[in-house]
């Protein structure tokens, strides 16, 4: 019986195909799956909070109330206070904006920028291009990564800070902890490409001698047309599904080198601070909200993002299932 849903439901697929694009297909069945819908919208709800963190949060990251430290959950506070009196549904807000900054700063310079455009250019070029390449994500890949992000930014943060035009840009911008953030996506980004690039590229050595590619280039089409206009779009599935993994993999260790000391400092609010400053023995034992908060709210963006990607791979290859 579910064999014969399954074929009524790739023959719709089928015979709607001519009037859908494969971008509505693929919509369509990752919207008939439950769990990816929810975690969509909870990592909607997230990043909509995160970006407009100054209009949606009650109040200031920075607003002090010493009257009213370590309160507990109230109608005026309803995550309660910290240790100085400071609203923590406010700070989880605002921390949420410094995620959305870290991973989409990262996603965009180190997969996309750097992950596609040189895993496209190892498959396609081969030679001394590919060797190259590769041999240099094979460096970053041999590195330990969580080791490294933390000698980076910790040596390189205070010659960031001295620069005069990231004080200017920070001012323009009016975002607090701006040389944080920079050093923070870029450490990330230097790692974060290898991976992407590796499985790029071994799609392209498979399309690169394909009948349509042999065509284009037959024609006159220039190296750059082919790569952007003709296998580009080949691996577009791909891409998507692997920027969806990667994203809580960005956030988790944004958060792990906060916890550490060396990321975003307070009072920039990030969830690595909050749940540093939870977690010792004798605050979680009388004020447990401040770790169990932002520790939920942490596990449940990661646990989406994972829900999320699963569905997409189901959905963008099929053929994987």
């Amino acid at each position: 019986m579910a064999e014969a849903e399954a074929a009524v439901e790739t023959m719709d697929e089928v015979t709607l195909g001519a009037r859908r694009s494969p971008l509505g297909l693929a919509l369509r069945r990752l919207l008939r799956k439950r769990i990816a819908v929810l975690a969509l919208a909870f990592i909607a709800v997230f990043y909509f909070c995160g970006l407009f963190a100054p209009v949606v949060a009650p109040r200031s990251y920075t607003a002090q109330d010493l009257d009213h430290v370590f309160q507990g959950p109230s109608l005026a506070h309803p995550l309660g206070t910290d240790s100085l009196g400071r609203d923590v549904l406010s700070r989880v807000i605002w921390a949420s904006r410094t995620t959305v900054i870290v991973t989409l700063a990262t996603m965009v310079t180190g997969g996309l920028v750097l992950s596609v455009s040189l895993g496209l250019l190892a498959g396609y070029m081969g030679g001394k291009v590919d060797t190259a390449i590769m041999r240099v994500g094979d460096v970053f890949f041999a590195l330990p990564g969580l080791p490294m992000l933390i000698l980076i930014n910790a040596t390189l943060k205070p010659r960031v800070v001295e620069q005069a035009w990231i004080q200017n840009l920070q001012d323009w911008l009016r975002v607090d902890g701006l040389a944080d953030y920079i050093v923070i996506f870029g450490a990330l980004s230097l790692f974060a490409w290898v991976g992407g690039a590796r499985v790029i590229r071994s799609q392209i050595l498979a399309l690169r001698e394909t009948e349509y590619v042999v065509a284009a280039r037959a024609m006159g089409a220039s190296t750059w047309r082919v790569i952007f206009g003709h296998l580009l779009p080949n691996v577009s599935n791909i891409i998507i599904v692997g920027l969806s993994a990667s994203l809580g993999a960005i956030a988790g260790t944004e958060i792990a080198l906060t916890w550490f000391g060396v990321g975003i400092h307070d009072p920039t609010p990030s969830f690595g601070v909050m749940l540093y400053q939870g977690g010792s023995i004798r605050t979680l034992q009388a004020y447990p909200q401040l770790l169990l908060v932002p520790g939920a709210v942490v596990a449940a963006l990661i646990f989406a993002f994972n829900l999320l990607g699963d569905a997409l791979t189901d959905v963008l290859t099929p053929r994987a299932r």
